[in-house]
């Protein structure tokens, strides 16, 4: 295991080199009959999600993080902490199960190392989900919202999954990210939406990613809300960026767990909060994220 407080020398000059990914995913092939073509990334506080799709999954290879060469450990609470290979509804899928965090030490390009293991081994598209915080008036707790666009904060201040030097064996060093979250899949989540009679359920927006651990405060959120941002959370960008970076088709949706508090003197975002209302929609995001993987399926 890499333990997130400790510098390593190398990594500068050597963070997510592409002999250091290929040991994981060589690791992976080995040990696994199954060759997905889509990856899905759980989002934290959403343990029932997590739970529900491995549950759907057949023939399933199980790859706890620690036993997987070069791999970080997944620190937040509820996480499950493993690769999960198998068959969801008879479509061969990769599962992670707890995502790495940059408030808990890990620098960004670990964050999203597993996202490029998940390339080498062959998948094409990538489906991430999280847990965020609504901005949007017309939003409810509840909502599923689906990635149009994002606001990288942190990228603002040169904190970036890709910082340092660059491997084109994975992608050029500079990119547009202005068709990152693909069209064709945000269609089809309608489309989705609408046989799950999830229509208003299931909707559209700008997510940002903060740093935390805090929550944000309110002047914070009121920026953030001035700038058209819908959905506010701590993860998602690292995946999603590398993802699209190395050629892989990127669907991402937010599960709004709690509206966020734009004034002064009420009642405050708490994470068992978040963990309690991901209980409470974890079937209909269980079921959207599966039906979206059937329709993608459908179009290779």
């Amino acid at each position: 295991m890499i333990n997130p407080n400790e510098e390593d020398a190398n990594a500068l000059h050597d963070p997510i080199s592409y002999e250091k990914i290929k040991i994981c995913s060589d690791y992976i092939l080995a040990n696994s009959s199954h060759r997905p073509k889509i990856g899905i990334v759980c989002g934290s506080g959403l343990d029932p999600l997590i739970g529900g799709l491995a549950d759907l999954a057949t023939r399933p290879d199980i790859f706890p993080y620690e036993d997987i060469p070069g791999f970080p450990r997944s620190t937040v609470a509820g996480d499950v902490g493993r690769l999960l290979l198998g068959d969801l509804n008879g479509i061969p899928v990769v599962i992670m199960q707890g995502r790495f965090q940059s408030y808990d030490g890990y620098q960004l390009w670990m964050t999203a190392l597993p996202v490029r293991v998940m390339r080498l081994i062959g998948v094409e598209s990538i489906l991430v989900t999280n847990a965020g915080g609504g901005l949007n008036n017309m939003f409810t707790v509840g909502d599923i919202m689906v990635l149009k666009d994002h606001i990288n904060l942190p990228g603002f201040a040169c904190q970036h999954p890709l910082r340092g030097p660059s491997d084109e064996q994975f992608g050029p060093r500079f990119f547009p990210t202005n068709d990152l979250y693909n069209k064709e899949y945000r269609d089809i989540a309608k489309q989705v939406a609408r046989s799950l009679n999830l229509d208003g359920i299931v909707r559209q927006g700008v997510y940002a990613m903060v740093g935390g651990p805090n929550y944000e405060t309110v002047a914070e959120l009121k920026m953030l809300k001035a700038l058209g941002v819908d959905s506010v959370g701590l993860s998602t960008l690292p995946e999603t960026i590398i993802a699209h970076h190395c050629g892989m088709k990127v669907f991402a949706c937010s599960l709004i767990t709690n509206m966020c508090v734009v004034e002064y003197n009420t009642v405050e975002t708490n994470h068992e909060e978040v963990i309690e209302t991901g209980k409470k929609r974890a079937n209909d995001m269980k079921d959207f994220i599966a039906k979206m993987v059937e329709a993608i399926f459908k179009n290779y």
